[in-house]
């Protein structure tokens, strides 16, 4: 129809008013607030900062804090959908993130207030001053946070030990410090220095799965191998025991033996979860040692000074000393008599077989083994002088 073009040209015609008007009025507005943005704050030895400047800085700054968050936001969204992703490493990507942003928007708003870097040379020198006396401690912090989360040396989430004995989960790496949440819930601040200079233990740097030592003793005269099946009894019995088969089953080692006792050592693999709980998980192995103890007649030591009477009103030992009591000597036990009376378990041969294996030089004679396969693996590189001798 003939009326259709004439329309489609009034609506362009109206479009372009309204687009001339609306750029009018902004150029109006803009006209407006140019004796504002143009009012000078600060004028000082060629320097100047205007109301613009100034609005230009802020925006700058905002802008780079908004975009930080929401890339950090869409960050711990994406890990959120799936925990079998590295969730330390999308931390330290996003607090890198964060640094480079927060950079930018910096210098940003300095090139907006009017400053370009070529005229901090003087504020450089300055802060260098600064640094070596009042803000040395902090630069350093600040320096090593950042050697810990691109070295990943230390991640969120491991587990760690310091000097001062304090354990906890690495929960956050700051600018200053990092925070360590102990098994108590109890956070504690840590320089960034300390992790860099400093000796740390990382329990769960390699591999989460770690062995602990549960130390006890018991009295001279309880047969060893049965204090071996008592032990791994009541490793058994604890839910924290990685595997009870294999390379990585519980061990009884023989250590010393002391002034009261004979002393061993239960060697444990502890399970995932059980390894970040290392004192709780070493008082419950050492609650059920003492069950099963007891429940094999074992006697645990206790300090004691031995009198032997070599003879006393012409009698020997427990009778002599009942005697100077003042009591019946006939009352005195003989080995034999004890012996009738003991409850302890009684192992077969074939048991006591078994258990009499030396623990700890097998596990010596294994990981001796695994040096050596790793070093037929990996033959060191022989030099260039050994060739031509």
């Amino acid at each position: 129809m003939s009326w259709q073009p004439q329309i489609g040209e009034k609506i362009e015609r109206a479009t372009e008013r309204a687009r001339d008007v609306a750029g009018n009025a902004g150029d109006r507005a803009l006209a407006d607030l140019q004796p504002l943005l143009s009012t000078r704050l600060v004028d000082a030895g060629g320097f100047s900062v205007t109301v613009g400047g100034l609005v230009g800085a802020l925006l700058a700054l905002l802008g780079a804090l908004l975009v930080s968050n929401l890339l950090r936001a869409a960050i711990n969204r994406y890990g959120e959908r799936d925990a079998t992703r590295n969730q330390a490493a999308l931390y330290t990507l996003s607090r890198i993130l964060h640094y480079v942003l927060l950079a930018v928007g910096v210098m940003l708003a300095l090139d907006s207030l009017g400053l370009p870097l070529s005229k901090f040379g003087f504020f450089a020198g300055a802060l260098g001053v600064g640094l070596g006396f009042g803000l040395q401690q902090i630069f350093s912090n600040f320096v090593s946070g950042l050697i810990l989360l691109f070295d990943r040396s230390l991640k969120v989430g491991d587990f760690v030990q310091l000097d001062d004995n304090v354990r906890g989960v690495v929960k956050a790496i700051n600018i200053r410090a990092t925070r360590i949440t102990t098994n108590d819930n109890i956070d504690i601040l840590v320089p960034n220095s300390e992790f860099v200079s400093g000796r740390v233990t990382n329990w769960t740097y390699r591999s989460v799965n770690r062995r602990i030592r549960v130390p006890f003793g018991v009295a001279y005269g309880v047969d060893k191998e049965l204090v071996k099946k008592a032990a791994l009894e009541a490793a058994a019995q604890v839910p924290f025991t990685l595997s009870m088969e294999g390379e990585k089953a519980p061990q009884v080692w023989l250590v010393g033996f002391g002034e009261n006792s004979v002393e061993f050592m239960l060697a444990v693999w502890l399970t995932e979860a059980a390894a970040r709980r290392n004192v709780a998980v070493r008082a419950a192995y050492l609650w059920e040692l003492d069950t099963v103890f007891k429940q094999h007649g074992i006697e645990l030591p206790l300090p004691q000074r031995d009198l032997h009477i070599r003879g006393l009103f012409g009698l020997e030992g427990e009778a002599a000393l009942l005697a100077l009591r003042g009591q019946d000597p006939a009352a005195a036990s003989t080995p034999s008599m004890e012996a009738e009376h003991a409850t302890h378990t009684r192992l077969d041969e074939a048991e006591r077989a078994r258990l009499a294996r030396n623990d700890a030089q097998v596990d010596a004679e294994r990981e001796i083994r695994k040096d050596i396969e790793a070093q037929d693996a990996d033959p060191p590189q022989r030099s260039r002088t050994d060739g031509n001798d």
